[in-house]
């Protein structure tokens, strides 16, 4: 597919389609939805129907950001990379639109069927599989001031970069499918702690990875 051609359009859909949903959907609307969980997956805070489309309107502002930010990466970064990647960040950009399209709609559908599903056992599982589709990209991306790891050892080497990189993306997509299967199984409470156990090793071991290169200057073993 042309991403820079149709890309454009196919984020248009892609933001559209949660406030279509909402649409849709909000005539069956009780007076009072939930607006907020806790860690069990609770409601704790209520809004009016209205609120049915703060979600994609939030979601829709930072997948526009975030699309329009990588699709012009090249002009604004002053780490330059070969034209060859842009088509990499082109579609890493309308993948991160596409999950944020989801989980916006995700959020609609417990809104409106709290009393049947656990808002976590949805999302973070969603989550989860984000950070293994990110790891996957990891070894793809140059170095860059935007995406990754960017520590000041990572931005000042390009081996650190390229080895952090390569470290970061088999730590992440492991520990975003482990994410996701122990918080879809799991009860609410340990699958959130689960979560973060995972996530915090899975930003420390690549840190410390490159900070250990760094000391060896940035000798590649």
């Amino acid at each position: 597919m042309n991403t820079k051609k149709y890309g454009p359009w196919i984020v248009a859909l892609l933001i559209g389609a949660p406030f279509v949903y909402s649409g849709l959907i909000y005539p069956q609307l009780p007076s009072q939805i939930p607006t907020h969980f806790n860690i069990e997956g609770k409601p704790d805070a209520w809004g009016g129907p209205d609120s049915i489309f703060i979600g994609p309107g939030i979601m829709g502002a930072v997948s526009l950001f975030v699309y329009v930010l990588m699709v012009n990466l090249k002009s604004i970064d002053p780490k330059k990379y070969d034209d060859k990647n842009d088509t990499l960040y082109q579609n890493f950009a309308l993948l991160t639109v596409a999950f944020l399209s989801l989980l916006s709609c995700i959020i609609i559908y417990t809104s409106t069927h709290a009393d049947q599903v656990n808002v976590g056992n949805l999302i973070l599982p969603l989550l989860g599989l984000s950070f293994a589709g990110l790891g996957w990209y990891m070894p793809k991306f140059r170095q860059n001031y935007f995406v990754g790891f960017k520590l000041p050892w990572t931005l000042e080497n390009v081996d650190n970069w390229n080895e952090t990189h390569k470290v970061a993306g088999k730590i992440w997509v492991y520990g975003g499918l482990f994410q996701a299967v122990a918080t879809f199984v799991l009860s609410m409470k340990f699958g959130f702690i689960c979560f973060m156990i995972a996530t915090a090793v899975m930003v420390i071991v690549p840190t410390a990875f490159s900070y250990r290169m760094f000391k060896r200057g940035n000798q590649i073993l």
